[in-house]
């Protein structure tokens, strides 16, 4: 029912004239972005597979709303920026979410579900449910090729999502200098493709726990590709002999780990430190004989064999000994490849894993996967796996549709802006559905070139419970 008394929007007038404005336009919606969503779901199957993995306990008399409607309308609306679950009240009503979800945009008799019953599917969530999804992502992961691939390269990190209220498992982590969760994240590092997450408590993980988390997203890998080879990569605190033996095991796998210096590895460092001082101030003291400016940082690779107490047996490490104008900067890789030089496998494999830290912050900035804000571990957990799939969508949107068009490399905050937040007025008739777009919208060629792609793919077989 109408509010009474409608909101008023007063502006200055304008060439003479007042300018007054109220909410009464009618079925105008602010998003573009459901009906693309729609399309890269259909052709993917995101919302479907994950829906089908989803234990339903409610009774069937009382559902109003389909699982997958509820995790689509979730999904869409993160992918949309709109993290929040009571921006669900809201947008129920809105005609092009409607229509991303397949339902007549103007009969108010099949508004979307309400914030409380989005609340209750996070609440509903058991353990069983999202390691099932967790395998599903892998699954997801894995019907991007259309053959097994010769390699891939699985990225590790762990992410600090900060907590701040009376969340369950929410423990002081001392290097983030707070209360949070620390999800593990799971990336192919080669493509930036999301492979599967799992949010942790606060505390630091062990090396059983990470090994425990990996070996079971291997196994799912291997049952569908036996031949790939597997790299694993990632920073210092994944050097541990569990995952060095989860290796070991495997013939087609191997590692690379950032590796903390101690007593051994700084004397073995220590000559090549002291002739690169010695060469850095020669290239210092001849820049400003000539006036320039300082000179880059002095730096050489090395290796040697060794092996912690711990560990299984020796492997590679490779030393970059860089001399900075300020002080050393000694860095050590532990790995179990053998052929890449000692320069190569630094700079162009390790130093690789940084990107791995600008999908997460896809995921963070732009899809608010730390938005777990519920009382409940489980519930933010299944949060948590909704920003993921958005994530997917938005990498699905980007590598197939976008390819060689302005928004190629764009982050999602980017084509949300550009592509989603385009005003559309709906118009139904008896027989059809008519989208009014802006005469003077800016991407008008880019937004016609991405609808036709999407109408004409053909999407896939349904998927087999």
């Amino acid at each position: 029912m109408q509010e009474s008394i409608p909101a008023q929007l007063r502006f200055p007038p304008v060439a003479g004239l007042t300018v007054r404005g109220d909410f009464d336009g009618g079925a105008i919606s602010s998003d573009f972005g459901p009906l693309i969503l729609r399309g890269v779901d259909r052709q993917i199957g995101l919302t479907e597979r994950l829906a089908a993995v989803f234990d339903d306990q409610r009774h069937p008399s009382y559902i109003t709303h389909p699982l997958r409607d509820l995790f689509a309308q979730r999904i869409y609306q993160i992918a949309c920026a709109y993290e929040d679950g009571n921006d669900a009240n809201a947008l129920r009503g809105d005609p092009v979410f409607k229509l991303g979800l397949e339902r007549q945009p103007l009969d108010r008799a099949i508004d979307l579900a309400s914030a409380p019953t989005i609340s209750r599917l996070e609440n509903a969530a058991t353990t069983q449910d999202l390691y099932r999804i967790a395998q599903a992502y892998v699954d997801q992961f894995m019907a991007t090729y259309a053959t097994p691939p010769r390699i891939i390269v699985l990225d590790l990190d762990h992410a600090e999502d900060a907590t701040h209220g009376q969340q369950e498992f929410s423990f002081y982590n001392h290097h983030d200098g707070g209360h949070c969760y620390l999800p593990l994240f799971l990336f192919e590092g080669l493509s930036g493709n999301f492979i599967t997450a799992a949010l942790r408590p606060g505390k630091r993980p062990t090396g059983a726990e990470n090994a425990m988390i990996v070996k079971r997203v291997l196994q799912r890998l291997r049952a569908a590709w036996p031949e790939t080879h597997i790299v694993l990569r990632g920073d210092g605190h994944f050097a541990n002999p569990e995952l060095m033996r989860l290796v070991l095991e495997d013939p087609h796998a191997d590692f690379i780990f950032g590796l903390s210096s101690n007593p051994v590895l700084a004397r073995f460092a220590q000559p090549f430190l002291e002739v690169n001082r010695r060469t850095h101030a020669v290239r210092g003291e001849n820049a400003r004989r000539l006036g320039q400016p300082e000179p880059a940082p002095t730096r050489t690779y090395h290796e040697l064999d060794y092996a912690a107490g711990t560990w299984p047996q020796p492997f590679r490490v490779v030393l970059k000994a860089e001399v900075m104008s300020g002080d050393d900067n000694p860095r050590f890789v532990v790995t179990s490849l053998r052929l890449p030089t000692p320069e190569n496998l630094y700079r162009d494999l390790y130093c690789a894993r940084g990107q791995d830290e600008n999908y997460i912050k896809k995921m963070k900035n732009d899809l608010a996967s730390d938005r777990t804000s519920d009382h409940r571990f489980l519930a933010n957990h299944l949060r948590l796996f909704f920003s993921c799939g958005a994530y997917v969508l938005h990498q699905a949107l980007r590598t197939e549709v976008l390819v060689h068009t302005e928004l190629a490399q764009a982050q999602p905050a980017t084509v949300i802006i550009k592509l989603f937040k385009i005003a559309v007025r709906v118009v139904q008739y008896k027989d059809r559905i008519r989208l009014q777009l802006p005469s003077h919208c800016p991407v008008k060629g880019l937004i016609q070139r991405v609808t036709e792609i999407l109408f004409l793919a053909r999407p896939p077989e349904p998927l087999l419970a």
